[in-house]
């Protein structure tokens, strides 16, 4: 524990440097800015992408090798311009890699003492998909 508030302040000072000292170096990169990335709506759920990512989404029908585009892009980001909402005139293109399942899931239900004792479980189904091109 602290002695006083003067060593509180010395040390919450001490601390606000070395943060200062490994952020400001990692945000001025002169290519920290230069990539192009969107946020796209894919089943209900909001990904942020960048081309030639490889991501895992739900279920999308079509088999590997397959190409599909998704029309539902919420922001772009193009060399700092950002495009939000109606401007956006965007889509992101991708191909299928494969379907695959997700961890197993175990929902078990019990009442103490009665006997009454419930398991249900499931997989969910994933495809992965790999960002060709945000036009």
């Amino acid at each position: 524990m602290f002695i006083n508030n003067q060593a509180r302040f010395i040390f919450k000072k001490l601390w606000l440097n070395q943060l200062q000292s490994v952020a400001i170096p990692y945000l001025c990169t002169p290519n920290f800015w230069k990539f192009m990335f969107a946020v796209v709506k894919i089943a209900g759920q909001q990904f942020r992408v960048q081309k030639d990512q490889t991501l895992y989404v739900p279920r999308v029908e079509g088999a590997a090798g397959d190409n599909v585009s998704f029309g539902e892009v919420l922001l772009t980001d193009t060399d700092g311009k950002l495009s939000v909402g109606g401007d956006v005139k965007a889509t992101v293109k991708a191909e299928i890699l494969g379907q695959v399942q997700g961890d197993k899931v175990i929902a078990f239900k019990m009442k103490r003492r009665k006997g009454f004792r419930k398991k249900h479980g499931h997989r969910t189904q994933y495809t992965k998909i790999k960002v060709t091109e945000i036009a």
